[in-house]
């Protein structure tokens, strides 16, 4: 038996501010919120299902270097580039960490800094989205 990926927690000054972001660009829902600030975000099926879950745990601490763990994602209705301009005016900012610009990829930023990249399509789309 092994593991897999049930959550994952990224630490945020706005929790909310940053689920609402997250949850429209992945089309999750809040799943739950704790009294401490933080905010779980997940798939409609919610936890333990096919996706891991997210937790935006409050920190109000300033973040000092770039992220050693970035989320990649991959549109599943659309093309890059329509993709592209979906999450940019979801408040995503293109992200320059070095890259050449030949990249089949696009690296962005959340709201709060958190670089992430947009992938070329890899998977099949999914049915009903």
């Amino acid at each position: 038996m092994a593991c897999r990926l049930s959550e994952l927690v990224l630490e945020a000054r706005d929790p909310e501010a940053l689920a609402a972001f997250w949850c429209e660009v992945l089309d999750f829902v809040v799943l739950d919120r704790e009294d401490d600030g933080s905010v779980e975000i997940g798939a409609r099926d919610g936890f333990g299902g096919a996706q891991p879950t997210i937790i935006l745990s409050k920190n109000d601490e300033p973040r000092v270097a770039k992220s050693r763990l970035h989320i990649d994602v991959n549109a599943t209705d659309r093309e890059q580039d329509a993709e592209l301009e979906r999450l940019l005016a979801l408040g995503a900012r293109p992200a320059d960490i070095g890259q050449t610009g030949e990249e089949s990829w696009h690296v962005l930023s959340d709201p709060e800094g958190n670089e992430f990249c947009l992938l070329r399509p890899r998977l099949a789309p999914v049915p009903g989205t």
